[in-house]
């Protein structure tokens, strides 16, 4: 039988986690020790009242219909958090449940774009920011991050007619991969220029609870004007570990959360309700877990940048995420090549950084999924392998 397939899945192919999943197995056979810092799947415990909600909703039998709404208790548990967290307040109707930020950012254009429409992302960005729009047949333009500018957006770079052309803006901070973070002018200033041209600014905020330097992480929706221009996403997998629960917030304007609601609940018929009182267990629950796991990933970046640093490798401390951004040692130019070299070498795995757009070129991304002593035993692989002349 001849298949043919649609041009859109022929734009994607194997990712670089595949590839470098392979490759770690067939070092493992060989005996090789392996330091994986490339997925960013953290190894932190959930906290045991989060379990507990999930299971015992679980025992419900009444929980395993479709939910097809957001529960009045998760919406009071949002509304709570947020306003204790971030000083917003949220109404019910701005307020909505996704099943992960990745599912979200893959299928909010479908709500906000028709087809050929631009979208700006930016470069680097984490890959879903421009796979979400052109999956849904919208045209991903990138804006660029460059490093001279602290990785945040120069918006007088971006061309007017571009500007004016743009249904939405991705706008990340802390940002994965560069683990650069916004400081209130920015904020400022980018409600400012999307209301002159009249472009939504969709923000992912799946970072704030994991920023150094004594900094507190904010919300976009905490700053004047932003419910008006546009959406916040808020992720509990980071902060609260719940990766493979898939559990997102959409939160803020509620023409665009009707909107996207009503688009979603055409392929989804709402979060598995056990998974919506373990969203209200976290946000209700202490949050001492949360503020020691952001201690203790900083206790980790630290160990890594200061050890790679110590080793002859110029690596600065991120400034959040729970990743590390390096620039490639001297004598090294493909992100790609270093990234299997180091492996092969060292056993420690790295992402390029031409994986997350062109300006990642000549960078490579680290993730700090191991304890400090782990760390330091992967600065060590490094060292010993001689990679670094």
């Amino acid at each position: 039988m001849n298949i043919t397939f649609s041009e859109r899945s022929q734009k994607f192919q194997a990712g670089i986690f595949a590839v470098l999943n392979e490759k770690k197995m067939e070092l493992e056979k060989a005996g090789k020790t392996i330091y994986n810092l490339s997925v960013g799947t953290p190894d932190f415990k959930t906290a045991p009242h989060i379990m507990e909600a999930v299971s015992a909703a679980a025992q419900d039998p009444e929980n395993y219909k479709y939910a097809l709404t957001d529960r009045p208790f998760l919406k009071e548990a949002v509304r709570g958090f947020y306003q204790r967290r971030f000083g917003v307040e949220l109404a019910d109707d701005e307020i909505m449940t996704i099943n992960g930020s990745q599912e979200g950012m893959a299928h909010i254009a479908l709500a906000l774009c028709n087809p050929g429409d631009t979208v700006l992302v930016p470069n680097p960005g984490y890959p879903i920011f421009s796979i979400g729009p052109e999956l849904c047949d919208a045209k991903a333009v990138t804006y660029d991050l460059k490093s001279e500018n602290n990785y945040l957006i120069d918006f007088s770079s971006i061309p007017d007619e571009t500007a004016d052309q743009a249904k939405y803006i991705l706008v990340s901070y802390p940002l994965n991969p560069v683990c650069a973070v916004a400081d209130d002018s920015f904020y400022n200033e980018l409600i400012a220029w999307a209301r002159k041209h009249q472009v939504i600014v969709i923000h992912d905020n799946a970072y704030s609870d994991i920023i150094y330097g004594g900094r507190t992480g904010k919300s976009f929706l905490s700053y004047d004007g932003a419910m008006e221009v546009g959406v916040e996403f808020y992720s509990l997998s980071k902060s609260y570990n719940m990766t493979g629960c898939r559990t997102s917030l959409v939160l803020g304007n509620r023409d665009i959360v009707k909107t996207f609601s009503n688009v979603r609940s055409q392929f989804d018929y709402g979060m598995f309700l056990p998974l919506q009182y373990g969203i209200a267990a976290a946000l209700n629950g202490p949050q001492d877990s949360v503020k020691k796991q952001c201690m203790d990933y900083e206790e980790r970046m630290k160990t890594l940048c200061g050890g790679l640093r110590e080793i002859g490798w110029d690596v600065p401390d991120s400034k959040g995420t729970m990743f590390v951004w390096a620039k490639l040692p001297k004598g090294y130019e493909n992100s790609s090549a270093f990234t299997m070299e180091l492996m092969e070498r060292s056993g420690v795995i790295v992402t390029p950084g031409a994986s997350f757009g062109s300006l990642g070129e000549g960078y490579i991304r680290m993730a700090l999924v191991l304890p400090p002593q782990k760390m330091r035993e992967a600065v060590a692989a490094i060292r010993d392998c001689g990679i670094l002349g």
